[in-house]
């Protein structure tokens, strides 16, 4: 038993490696003492990262993102959300950004605790986007990284979420070509 030990070990490390540094890490889901490993979250999948706002003009697009999770999701698409001040349109409690996500608009895809996306103060994930093609200049950037965490492309707000550019670069991506 304890030969096989090291080969066990040995076929798990790829796996293990295969996680990019930025996405090794936890964070708090929204309105939750529950951590978020996305590392395992997002292992071999393609990743869609938004950041997002409670009370913008664009915050009805959480219903077009949660589309996307329900159609893409089964396929290995991960959405992940995150909350940010940083344009001044998000709630001030937490509770209030969970209900406008979570009782208004269904979400059920993975949403974090907010965060700044921009600038000095921004969460690693977001600096690791921004670093890899730029930073979210409002509200609702989507982000669409593939499973070895390279960002393929991103979106300003004004891309909805169902828009054929996005889609069709998600199916690409799922895909495999």
């Amino acid at each position: 038993m304890f030969r096989t030990l090291p080969l066990l070990l040995a076929l798990s490390a790829p796996a293990l490696a295969q996680c990019p540094d930025w996405l090794d890490t936890e964070k708090r889901r929204l309105h939750s003492k529950e951590q978020v490993d996305l590392c395992a979250l997002t292992a071999d999948k393609a990743v869609l990262l938004v950041n997002t706002a409670s009370h913008c003009g664009f915050t009805p697009q959480f219903k077009q993102l949660e589309a996307l999770h329900q159609t893409y999701g089964p396929q290995g698409l991960v959405i992940i959300g995150m909350p940010s001040d940083d344009f001044f349109q998000e709630a001030d409690d937490e509770a209030e950004t969970a209900d406008v996500c979570y009782r208004n608009y269904g979400v059920s895809f993975t949403m974090l605790t907010p965060a700044s996306v921009r600038g000095s103060d921004a969460d690693p994930l977001f600096a690791e986007l921004a670093r890899q093609g730029g930073a979210p200049k409002w509200n609702f950037y989507k982000y669409l990284v593939d499973q070895q965490g390279n960002l393929v492309e991103y979106w300003s707000p004004k891309t909805d979420p169902d828009d054929p550019e996005i889609t069709d670069a998600i199916e690409k991506l799922l895909n495999g070509s």
